[in-house]
């Protein structure tokens, strides 16, 4: 049955913010959620509390992103600790931040790791389980923010915590379904159009087109919030497209778990 581009859905538009670049309230005003840099990749007590201020005025959902303690890299970065080690870097980042919103007056909705940590997560069971271990022993109601079918979803899923499947606007897959590295000069796309299309896709039709050498072909893929990031030049140019794409498609922008 062909997919009707006339029914409704409804999507959460993720922005990852408190990171230091200058278009964080422009952007508050297109995204549903955000996720406030914890002091550790980025940003610090001053930030985060700015940040925590648009959310509350823009009625936008206020999400923890622990990261690798490594400012000089962005957190983007590939670092092995042990067990011990990640549970307590990501203790500290949301506990951070829950006193934050205590401070503030509101509640911390959800936790989505930051760069590298986000990545080597959605390939290794053993870290999210241990991301997951966290929030379970913190607080259980705290959504995690996941890499569509990867093992941050299938191990918080198991533990019973509540999770959100997370696709990516700019950003191109590789046909395990895994975001193409950074490192490659194919991993982003170079229009806001070609972002747009794909983020219809992946909501509307389910799936994602991969490319690989002479390969293509479209796999499954389940989107309940959709990334922008604030460090990217043209961040509030997508989030504006996306915001009013999503319009003109009837598909409507929701918090998670509202």
């Amino acid at each position: 049955m062909p997919v009707s581009y006339n029914s409704m859905h409804t999507i959460d538009i993720n922005c990852d913010l408190g990171e230091g670049f200058p278009h964080d309230a422009e952007l508050m005003s297109f995204i549903s959620s955000a996720n406030i840099a914890c002091g550790y990749h980025a940003g610090d007590d001053d930030t985060i509390k700015r940040t925590i201020d648009l959310c509350l005025i823009e009625e936008v959902a206020i999400g923890a992103h622990p990261g690798f303690n490594d400012k000089a890299n962005f957190g983007r970065t590939d670092m092995f600790l042990e067990d011990g080690e990640l549970y307590d870097l990501v203790a500290e980042q949301i506990v951070l931040m829950q006193d934050h919103c205590r401070k503030e007056g509101c509640l911390l909705h959800h936790v989505k790791p930051h760069g590298a940590l986000y990545n080597m997560a959605a390939i290794n069971k053993g870290m999210s389980y241990t991301i997951a271990s966290v929030i379970k022993e913190l607080d259980p109601s705290l959504y995690l923010y996941g890499l569509s079918n990867s093992h941050l979803i299938k191990e918080a899923n198991k533990l019973g915590i509540k999770t959100v499947a997370e696709v990516f606007a700019d950003r191109r897959y590789d046909p395990n379904g895994t975001l193409i590295p950074r490192t490659r000069s194919d991993a982003f796309f170079n229009t806001t159009q070609d972002s747009l299309e794909q983020s219809l896709q992946m909501i509307q039709k389910k799936t994602v087109t991969v490319i690989s050498n002479f390969y293509r072909a479209e796999i499954p893929i389940y989107a309940e919030t959709i990334c922008i990031h604030g460090d990217g030049e043209h961040a509030v140019e997508l989030a504006k497209a996306l915001h009013h794409g999503f319009i003109k498609n009837n598909i409507h922008l929701k918090i998670p778990g509202e």
